[in-house]
């Protein structure tokens, strides 16, 4: 039996931060992982990998530079699924390494094994050679992460209908693809195959997708994927979907259509990874997705000295916000003061284009009765978008009329998710739509989109000044 102050499970983005703040603090700290390297969900199979994926297809596709050389520029004309697999290898190995450095520079052990609980402070792990052990721990954090979900009636075969773990490990790049689930995961990996230049299709039951996003950028988006001929079937279910004789599956939708193609992904959902937990023997439960409970503000559930943190707690699932979680959670379970964190965080979309937004949108402003005004500036009306050659992208900042506070940034296009950071930091810091007027941006930059969108409410609103 071995002893620690704190015991993690699991080494994403939640654990990790958590084991290292915990270890920071002087504490005796553990990570056990089931995966074959550390990392998690998020170096492995999510977060990572998907992001490598989809600049490894911008860059070999010229998908940047089409604007300037055409539809039909390729740099390198029959790309293969190996030269996406080769990149993401050195990624993963880089990430791992880096990773790995950590736990040591911190004096964080770790090991690999499958945990389950004893009771509310033991765990047992099933080491890879079968060897069993047992340690306990003052408190102990569940950072598992997700997995896909996974129904019974799609044929999944590792090979032509696929989770999003799989779609990895293909051989060949398909020549169509449908994707079923029109949520982040499924429009990041339909986009980055469009712009490989395979044949997307995708579906969904809903009738909207992105529903947190700003309803002006979903239409952009939506816009600039139906522009380059993806297929968008919104309110539609697949009833039955069957593996064809030549390879190929077949589709049967609720309206009676009838769709084929190459490749099936179905990225409809996530389950929590809590099946194997035992987590009855410590008096917890978790919901019908695998998901557990938490004080939002301690992350501790409702068995005490017990936390949760990640993708394994629910929305919003990121791995930003999930690396916060782990950090609060680790300083409340060894007894450090942890502040609460800034109001507002930033929310990435890695698709092709990038969405990324933080704050309140539009919708909310008038559900909260909130007077408001906007502004607007495309990529386009920058000398950096000339440069680049762009002719998308959208900057939307949405300012209170009473205070002229911003009150949510908004963007789709190249660099969404670095270029919000400037607006996310104005909101936190209660700036007013002046900041933007008033102060100078290099040039040429994307970034000057924030002072055109600036010019844009400050004309509308008027040239009065706040009084805060």
């Amino acid at each position: 039996m071995f002893q620690y102050d704190l015991v993690v499970v699991g080494s994403g983005p939640a654990g990790r931060r958590g084991a290292i703040q915990a270890a920071k603090l002087g504490k005796k700290v553990l990570v056990i992982e089931q995966g074959k390297r550390v990392g998690g969900v998020s170096v492995h199979t999510g977060t990572i990998p998907s992001k490598t994926l989809r600049e490894t297809a911008l860059n070999l596709s010229g998908w940047r530079e089409r604007g300037f050389y055409g539809k039909a520029y390729r740099v390198k004309q029959e790309i293969s699924a190996e030269d996406l697999r080769r990149r993401l290898l050195i990624t993963l190995d880089h990430e791992v390494e880096v990773l790995e450095h950590q736990f040591a520079r911190n004096r964080v052990q770790h090991m690999r094994g499958k945990a389950s609980f004893v009771d509310v402070s033991t765990l047992e792990v099933v080491k890879d050679d079968g060897e069993v052990m047992r340690v306990t721990a003052t408190s102990i954090l569940l950072a598992v992460g997700t997995k896909p979900f996974r129904p019974d009636y799609i044929p999944f075969d590792h090979k032509s209908v696929l989770d999003s773990d799989e779609l990895l490990e293909i051989e060949e790049l398909p020549r169509s693809m449908v994707v079923i689930g029109a949520g982040v995961i499924g429009i990041e990996y339909a986009t980055i195959f469009s712009a490989l230049d395979t044949a997307v299709t995708l579906i969904d039951p809903k009738s909207t997708m992105l529903d947190f996003i700003d309803k002006e950028i979903v239409e952009d988006f939506t816009y600039q994927l139906r522009d380059r001929n993806m297929k968008i079937m919104l309110g539609t279910k697949a009833d039955k979907v069957t593996k064809l004789d030549d390879g190929k599956v077949e589709l049967i939708l609720d309206n009676g259509r009838r769709l084929v193609t190459d490749m099936v992904l179905f990225a409809a959902g996530r389950m929590g990874a809590t099946d194997t937990l035992n987590l009855a023997a410590a008096g917890l439960e978790a919901d019908n997705r695998g998901r557990l409970k938490v004080n939002p503000e301690t992350f501790e559930t409702s068995v005490p000295g017990i936390y949760a943190a990640g993708d394994v707690v629910g929305f919003p699932s990121l791995a930003s916000t999930s690396m916060e979680q782990g950090r609060i959670a680790a300083r409340v379970a060894v007894g450090a003061v942890a502040k609460e964190p800034p109001k507002y965080f930033p929310y990435g979309i890695y698709a092709v284009p990038e969405i990324s937004t933080c704050g309140l949108t539009e919708e909310e402003m008038k559900e909260r009765g909130i007077a408001y005004e906007c502004g607007i500036a495309r990529f386009r009306e920058t000398s950096r978008g000339h440069i680049m050659g762009l002719d998308t992208g959208l900057l939307k900042l949405i300012f209170s009329l009473k205070t002229r506070r911003l009150l949510g940034v908004h963007i789709v296009g190249e660099g969404a998710t670095e270029l919000v950071h400037i607006g996310q930091a104005v909101l936190n810091l209660k700036g007013t739509v002046e900041y933007f007027v008033e102060n100078t941006f290099n040039y040429p930059t994307l970034a000057e989109a924030y002072k055109i969108a600036g010019l844009d409410a400050w004309n509308r609103m008027g040239d009065i000044k706040s009084e805060l």
